[in-house]
């Protein structure tokens, strides 16, 4: 299991140096990943990719979560309202619960793909202000090692905290 440490580093080249700490550190860099405001240059970083920045994954789960129960009360209205055969009724039901959760999942993660992560809301004011977010995924054993190393070495960095979970498509 990952956890996800963020850091607001102030310039490109403290989160140069924060990248190169991590991965002397055993750190993947598919696991480092860097948010700055539209235009910042970015080389030598592991920028975040569209699943990062975007509210996508949220927005899908909410609509699998949404379509399946508006689904499932579609299926039972036409249960009792149109479908008579007994053999047809709970076939109608799972299939328009099914039906239901992935045509919101669809719906939902096209709208999410065109919003901001709602999880990192909380850190727009920083990047407006030209400086750069640190996303590290790290296993949960090694959390508190490579958080003590990140503010050991560079007090320049701002800790801001631990995400209590990661989703499943970071």
């Amino acid at each position: 299991m990952r956890r996800r440490l963020y850091f607001i580093m102030p310039d490109l080249a403290s989160a140069r140096k924060t990248m190169d700490d991590l991965l002397l550190a055993r750190i993947e860099e598919r696991h480092i990943h860097f948010l700055a405001k539209r235009g910042t240059p970015m080389e030598g970083l592991n920028e975040a990719n569209h699943l990062q920045k975007s509210d996508l994954v949220h927005g899908a789960q909410v609509g699998l979560a949404l379509g399946a129960l508006l689904g499932f009360v579609l299926g039972g209205v036409l249960v009792m309202s149109l479908v008579t055969d007994d053999r047809w009724q709970i076939v109608t039901v799972l299939g328009s619960g099914l039906i239901g959760a992935l045509f919101g999942a669809w719906v939902a993660s096209m709208v999410g793909v065109a919003v901001p992560n709602s999880r990192l809301r909380q850190f727009a004011q920083a990047i407006d202000q030209g400086r750069i977010l640190l996303m590290a995924d790290v296993p949960e054993h090694r959390l508190d090692e490579v958080r003590a190393l990140l503010n050991a070495q560079h007090p320049e960095a701002e800790d801001r905290g631990i995400d209590p979970h990661i989703p499943a498509f970071p």
